[in-house]
């Protein structure tokens, strides 16, 4: 490891953080185990199989509280009484309307974008500009608590209209008589949801908002940290989530389950393994144990039941088995993309809304982290650690 010559004083955090002094720090790969800031949001501890919102479990959260209550916590920093449950939940509801501006251009955004998700980061990136989204840095913590909340309400929204464009169906406005969860799948399908899907969905929703600094989270402070709007925050955070190896992961999980079909996984699996090739919806940068969320999405499939469920059953056994045999000096459970496929499609969700589904309940972390990261007012500016030739090199 080179070192400086130069004396750098230790009370300088500039100096301590590698100033001059470039190819010095190590950096492990993808910044594994890097504490890069404090939060009282939430944590995972991985070698538990637990993760939680603030001082509550996750997993009891999505099981026993509403959407919005969860999302109260999150970015008020308590569970609501009675009555303020019921306020939020009419703020919200009322958020959840798109600006006309917007919604009169939503028609040539969804014909002109490959995707839905591609046409939410646009639509959003509009909405932003009509709401007529301001700076952070210096922003009265009620403005920035409005816009934090207005943002992410009407992200269901547009991904619903979208949808339902790209479907040749009109959109539907929201209904502020329903919850959050099953106004969304009404917008959705243009009809009310069961109760058995509304709470599959309002579990999952609730279980994805937060877990840790993973890359859209951490994307999203980062941005928020230069002072920005809360809608360029966002959009950054969505650009990040696209990733196959991020929000991507549910629909590539339940395209492996086709490709097994009716066939034992075992072979599979062999073939997969042989061939490097990552198995979809299994291991976790983070759990050493099973996903906690991929068990409560089981227990929730199970609720829900039908052959697909059945059938995920028994390949999630198969390829379990598998990878024991085959790693059998690591740990690889179920993560929480494998199950929130299924449930997502035992919902009537198509593939192609599994993503920006996630986002509609991955937008409520992101906010409750761009306001906790906008109350520190510090600019993440991390060092890097120089590899290439050493300098100064003359000029040829």
């Amino acid at each position: 490891m080179v070192t400086s010559s130069l004396a750098t004083d230790p009370r300088d955090p500039y100096a301590a953080a590698g100033a001059g002094n470039d190819n010095h720090i190590a950096v492990p790969a993808g910044l594994r185990n890097v504490a890069v800031a404090r939060t009282a949001l939430g944590g995972v501890r991985g070698d538990e199989g637990f993760y939680h919102y603030r001082q509550y479990s996750a997993v009891e959260l999505a099981s026993k509280r509403s959407l919005e209550d969860t999302w109260h916590l999150l970015i008020e920093g308590h569970l609501p009484a009675r009555e303020q449950a019921e306020g939020f939940a009419r703020a919200v509801a009322a958020d959840r309307v798109v600006p006309p501006e917007v919604l009169e251009r939503l028609p040539a955004i969804a014909s002109a974008c490959p995707d839905t998700l591609s046409a939410l980061r646009t639509s959003l990136s509009l909405t932003g500009a009509v709401l007529g989204l301001g700076p952070t840095h210096g922003a009265p913590p009620a403005q920035l608590l409005a816009d934090a909340r207005r943002v992410a309400a009407v992200t269901p929204t547009l991904v619903a209209a979208l949808h339902r464009l790209r479907t040749g169906t009109e959109p539907i406005r929201p209904d502020a008589g329903l919850g959050h969860a099953a106004d969304y799948l009404r917008m959705l399908t243009g009809k009310p949801s069961s109760p058995e899907s509304v709470n599959a969905v309002e579990r999952y929703l609730v279980s994805t908002i937060d877990h840790g600094f993973n890359a859209s989270t951490f994307t999203a402070r980062v941005i928020a940290s230069t002072g920005t709007d809360i809608g360029s925050a966002i959009l950054g955070a969505l650009g990040a989530l696209t990733g196959p190896l991020h929000g991507g992961a549910p629909a590539l999980a339940l395209s492996m389950l086709d490709d097994i079909g009716a066939a034992d996984a075992t072979a599979w699996v062999e073939a997969q393994v042989a061939g490097g090739r990552r198995i979809m919806g299994f291991g976790h940068a983070v759990y050493r144990t099973e996903d906690p969320r991929a068990r409560l999405l089981r227990e929730t499939a199970l609720e829900l039941g039908g052959e697909r469920v059945e059938r995920a059953v028994e390949i999630e056994e198969q390829i379990l088995q598998a990878l024991a045999r085959l790693k059998p000096h690591r740990q690889i459970a179920t993560n929480v993309e494998y199950w929130a496929a299924i449930v997502l499609d035992s919902c009537g969700l198509p593939r192609s809304l599994f993503t920006p589904t996630f986002a509609c309940s991955r937008v409520i972390g992101w906010t409750a982290h761009i306001l906790e990261q906008v109350s520190e007012s510090t600019l993440i500016r991390p060092s890097a650690a120089y590899v290439g030739p050493p300098p100064p090199a003359p000029l040829p």
